[in-house]
């Protein structure tokens, strides 16, 4: 054992800082600096142009759209051909003044009101579909915000890494040269070798979440799910508008505005199942030809009276009004979950703000007073290695965590966003 130990030492002594580097599993070697990612808001507008979500949902408002006026149309005419024969089988027309054969159109006319209360009714399905898409696009840009707000913390955590391997390497050269000398022994070596493993570890798990979140927004943004996406540089201070939010959460909540045109929806279809009741017209017009004799002219009219309204009319109309009872309670409680997400949401601000400020103002400067007291005590001899490492680890997670929690608060104003920002414009896109 005491030769071992001898052929170690020596071993290091000839080695010296190239011992603990050589030991430890090299990190990755580095790949050409990409260029930087776009400004998160540029990645957000790409996505509500391009997101194949929305684009479906484009198509269905723009489907609804169209529906509007055929709902309020007349409907079509019936042509016939009219055959009237005294002395059938025998043909008659020209001989009998009776017998006549021409073309007659008979049209139906709805009561009034009728068509403009269906119309009224497709108008407010559209409306449902615009407001489905407003919340789509709500939800979306939250979504590529939280993306790259979790992309800016993982390169916000693997530059750390990076600067503390270059630490690590520093105080394994400083424990392989103690050890050299005999004031150390080999544990220390082998613990500044195994952090260095441990980082690298802790880099490929980076790279793999990195990965997951790049290719999850590259769907939102419908680009090929391994497309690059350069280091996210910057993240935009968010602010937020002054509190309780409650009130502007109801007053601008996407699922408000939902379930609120899905009401004027359903009060439109009780109108028109209200006006079922009323007879519709039916007119028409038809001309006999009699051979030699003159044309007759026939004019008709009549009403297409509801006289099943007990099998038909009054089971439609109860079936809308209990739409419309259950699109009511659908938005009172639509309403209440904005209430419900607005105080969520504000008590998580608030915790997210102070830890912040936490991070920044105590534990990432505390963290780094220590790790330096540490490591100065144990360049002169006074201090413990595995005290090193101990501080060592908690001024790297200090840095991760704050970055971590700026991501997370980053995400909280992206949610609040998305629930009591005021409605945009919808971008121009072309509808077939």
């Amino acid at each position: 054992m005491k030769r071992l130990s001898l052929a170690v030492a020596f071993i290091v002594m000839a080695l010296g800082h190239h011992t603990a580097r050589a030991a430890a599993p090299p990190l990755p070697p580095p790949a050409a600096a990409p260029s930087a990612a776009p400004p998160v808001e540029e990645l957000v507008s790409e996505a509500l142009s391009r997101a194949p979500s929305l684009a479906a949902l484009r198509a269905r408002l723009a489907a609804a759209r169209e529906m509007v006026a055929p709902a309020g149309a007349l409907p079509d005419p019936t042509v016939a051909i009219v055959l009237q024969d005294m002395s059938f089988p025998k043909w008659t027309v020209g001989s009998d003044q009776m017998s006549m054969i021409g073309p007659e159109v008979e049209q139906e006319i709805p009561f009034p009101g009728k068509r403009a209360a269906r119309r009224d009714a497709a108008g407010a399905d559209a409306g449902v579909r615009a407001s489905e898409l407003e919340r789509l696009q709500r939800e979306i840009a939250a979504q590529v915000r939280t993306l790259y707000a979790r992309v800016w913390a993982l390169d916000r955590e693997r530059a750390d890494l990076e600067a503390a391997r270059e630490l690590l390497d520093m105080l394994a050269a400083t424990a392989a040269s103690r050890y050299s000398v005999g004031g150390s022994d080999q544990e220390a070596v082998l613990k500044a070798q195994l952090e260095v493993s441990r980082l690298a570890e802790r880099l490929d798990d980076l790279a793999a979440e990195r990965a997951a979140a790049v290719a999850a927004l590259n769907r939102l943004l419908d680009r090929p799910g391994a497309a690059p996406l350069g280091p996210a540089a910057e993240l935009p201070p968010p602010a937020v508008p002054a509190q309780p939010w409650e009130a502007s959460a109801v007053q601008a909540s996407p699922d408000v505005a939902v379930r609120q045109a899905a009401v004027a929806a359903a009060e439109k279809r009780v109108a028109v199942a209200r006006l079922d009741f009323k007879p519709d017209f039916v007119t028409g017009a038809g001309v006999g030809l009699r051979g030699g004799y003159d044309p007759s002219v026939t004019l008709r009219f009549g009403l297409v009276l509801p006289i099943w309204r007990k099998e038909k009319q009054r089971p439609l109309l109860r079936a809308a009004e209990s739409e419309l009872a259950a699109a009511r309670a659908e938005l009172r409680d639509a309403e209440a979950s904005a209430r419900a997400a607005a105080a969520e949401l504000a008590a998580r601000w608030r915790r997210a703000d102070r830890v912040v400020e936490l991070y920044r103002q105590a534990i990432v400067p505390q963290s780094s007073a220590a790790v330096d007291a540490a490591r100065a005590s144990y360049l002169v001899g006074r201090g413990d290695f595995l005290t090193v490492v101990d501080d060592f680890n908690r001024w790297l997670d200090a840095r991760v965590g704050l970055a971590r929690r700026e991501a997370d608060r980053f995400a909280t104003w992206a949610e609040v966003e998305a629930l009591i920002a005021p409605a945009q414009a919808e971008p121009n896109h072309k509808e077939n």
